[in-house]
């Protein structure tokens, strides 16, 4: 039996509590009314302005005084030429001058008026977006952090249904991770009800006033309503944690008993969920994170998220794996069991890199205005995660991971998989921030204590279920096979 030791318990507990006080610190800095904000935005300004003052100064030295040549004496004979133009050009703004004072076509007054409304509604776009940066932080981590469960849940039902022999020395873990289901299904639907009652404005298509004047939203009112898209979450989260549950129950009475009709329950559930699964997944992410973009779709979004998140969902199995062998734990795990592991990892990261390739590839090089826009907006405000992401998700893992012998390394594998999920964690901010935030984001107080507090409720979660149960799944008929498994 594994014990939960005090030092990752305690590890969790100060996560916990370090993160709950930063998620509070940044609802409680976001600014509450336009003046705050013009105030915010005159001190950038002034800012900027004086930024620009020390350039200009330091630029104006620079200038010199043109040097003497020898076309100085040409310059000398053509002056009454110069004369006569500027004699024209005066005559010209006079006459400019004449025209607009007389014409008199719109009072300053206006202009001034119109002035103030336009600054008054970019104050008013501001205010929205920095009262929607802690909530995208709270939801981008909680999202992020439940989805790795529901990776691991379906990698879980793969192994099950496929009857893998290399993997049930792995089950124990995979059930544990899988726990996180419960807690992180209730937040993540908090949220998402949350939303629904106007507490935040992550999801536009729930604001009435905008959908008023939005015909493309209207379009799509019969899908994307609030109390069908709450239905949705609900049958969803249900779906995928009454399968967790009776599959865990079946596998802790197939150790107590050895009786063989609990492994066939577990395998044609397994198989029956992974149907609810390819569905379920593709309109989680339309509904949860695609929807936050309304007038933007793609038909590959729904693989794309799952890429991301399942091969997350393998790395944690890796890691955690990793710490209870060096703890003396998990002793008929072996390097070929690490070795298939960092496979997947590296095979699925190949996977999600052909998919976000293509998606963005293809409406790049289409150039429809309703398509490109999503791309360009993270191009031109999100340049460093959108394109850092990359190389966090695919060029440093194949590099790394594409050498056999790497694959069995832990220190490799541990430093693999720190950058895989850091990775995709910006993958997760990518795809939410642009739309809830725009360009007013930056990686700060609120989304570093939002991931600090999902991650130790997550270890606090997951290693408590490892204490429950024996971490070897001594009934499954394929154990022998996994304690002898050699690549």
């Amino acid at each position: 039996m594994y014990t939960f030791s005090s030092k990752i318990k305690n590890l969790a507990i100060v996560l916990m509590v370090l993160g709950a006080l930063g998620i509070g610190y940044g609802f409680f800095t976001a600014p509450k009314n336009i003046e705050q904000v013009e105030a915010l935005l005159a001190s950038t300004h002034g800012e900027h302005h004086e930024a620009k003052t020390a350039e200009a100064h330091q630029v104006e030295p620079a200038k010199e005084a043109p040097a003497q040549t020898e076309e100085a004496p040409k310059v000398a004979t053509d002056s009454a030429t110069v004369v006569a133009n500027k004699l024209d050009s005066v005559a010209a703004e006079v006459e400019t001058a004449h025209t607009a004072v007389t014409k008199k076509a719109e009072p300053k007054h206006e202009v001034a008026v119109d002035e103030h409304k336009e600054h008054q509604e970019h104050a008013e776009h501001i205010l929205g977006q920095l009262q929607n940066k802690p909530w995208a932080a709270l939801y981008v981590a909680a999202l992020f952090i439940f989805l790795i469960s529901l990776g691991v849940l379906a990698f879980y039902a793969i192994q099950n249904a496929a009857q893998a022999g290399w993997s049930p020395v792995l089950f124990r873990v995979m059930e544990s991770i899988t726990s996180y289901l419960v807690p992180g299904g209730i937040i993540v639907f908090v949220l998402l009800t949350l939303s629904g009652l106007h507490f935040n404005n992550l999801f536009i298509w729930m604001n009435e006033d905008v959908v008023k004047h939005d015909e493309i939203i209207q379009g799509k009112a019969g899908y994307l309503n609030v109390p069908f898209f709450l239905i949705r979450a609900a049958i969803f989260l249900g779906g995928w944690i009454l399968y967790r549950t009776y599959t865990r129950k079946n596998s802790l009475a197939l150790d107590e008993t050895g009786n063989l009709d609990y492994y066939k329950k577990n395998f044609k559930a397994s198989a029956g969920f992974l149907a609810f699964f390819l569905v379920s997944e593709s309109m989680m992410s339309w509904d949860w994170i695609m929807s936050v973009d309304p007038h933007w779709y793609s038909t590959l979004f729904g693989w794309y998220v799952f890429a991301s998140f399942f091969v997350s969902g393998i790395t944690v199995i890796a890691l955690i794996t990793l710490h209870l062998k060096s703890n003396g734990y998990l002793e008929h795990v072996n390097n070929s069991h690490f070795h298939d592991l960092a496979k997947f990892m590296f095979g699925i990261s190949v996977f999600w890199t052909y998919l976000w390739f293509s998606q963005f590839m293809l409406m790049w090089y289409s150039n429809i205005p309703e398509e490109v826009t999503y791309f360009k907006t993270r191009i031109d405000n999100f340049n460093l995660p959108f394109f850092g992401m990359v190389a966090m998700n695919f060029l440093f893992p194949v590099l790394i991971l594409i050498n056999t012998d790497f694959k069995r390394v832990p220190w490799i594998i541990t430093m693999a998989g720190i950058v895989i999920l850091s990775g995709h964690y910006l993958d997760f901010h990518n795809m939410i921030f642009p739309a809830t935030v725009g360009d007013q984001w930056f990686i700060g107080i609120s989304e570093i204590s939002s991931i600090c507090f999902f991650v130790g409720l997550f270890i606090f979660v997951v290693f408590t279920t490892l204490t429950k149960a024996p971490l070897l799944a001594k009934g499954n008929p394929l154990i022998e096979e996994s304690k002898h498994f050699h690549y």
